[in-house]
């Protein structure tokens, strides 16, 4: 999706307040690239380490509310203080990068900036924070209810079971039933099964 680098006075227009100068300390001390996308429903945020001829870049979509950005942002800043740790050498969300992720967390939460329920899921989600896992699928569910009103789209579990849905990229699929984590949908115009993240929004036909 088209992306668009944002000018660092109007950062503040995509954070909580009282969160603003903490970042933007951040983003200058590592000479951040960070440009917002428009939407990318595979994606909330995307981190791209330096090079010699590049800065580290970050990307985070436009479209979230501004505690879903704000822990996205920190979520991608993680891993840019990993690779200045440790370079390519750990795994993208191991052991160094999650006790990276929470202490970048844990400044925020000193200070409250969240609402008690989002604070209460980061809490959870510190104990083990993953790149996917049930900590993080909560914490999602509690973001969620931040977003503006009139939002189209439902998470897959929200949808009734046998009722058809409709991906960000066109494919319709029949919502089947849950196994373990994940609910099993089939694509209606091939008949092959994918399993479906809970938390994963889509559009009701």
């Amino acid at each position: 999706m088209p992306k668009q680098e944002v000018p660092m006075s109007q950062l503040q227009d995509y954070l909580p307040p009282g969160t603003y100068e903490p970042v933007l300390n951040y983003l200058r001390q590592f000479k951040v690239h960070l440009t917002v996308a428009r939407e990318r429903k595979s994606i909330l945020g995307d981190y791209r380490h330096r090079t010699h001829q590049t800065n580290h870049r970050i990307s985070v979509n436009g479209n979230l509310n501004k505690y879903s950005f704000l822990v996205t942002l920190l979520h991608e800043l993680a891993h840019l203080l990993t690779f200045e740790q440790f370079g390519n050498k750990v795994m993208a969300h191991g052991r160094e990068w999650k006790t990276l992720y929470a202490q970048l967390l844990d400044q925020f939460l000193k200070h409250h900036t969240f609402p008690a329920d989002i604070e209460r899921e980061i809490l959870l989600s510190l104990r083990n924070p993953a790149a996917s896992s049930c900590a993080e699928d909560g914490l999602l569910r509690v973001l969620r209810k931040y977003d503006e009103a009139g939002h189209k789209y439902l998470l897959v579990e929200e949808v009734e079971l046998n009722a058809v849905f409709r991906t960000n990229d066109g494919r319709i699929f029949q919502k089947g039933k849950k196994l373990r984590k994940r609910f099993q949908c089939k694509e209606v115009g091939t008949g092959r099964v994918y399993l479906f993240s809970p938390v994963y929004e889509v559009e009701v036909v």
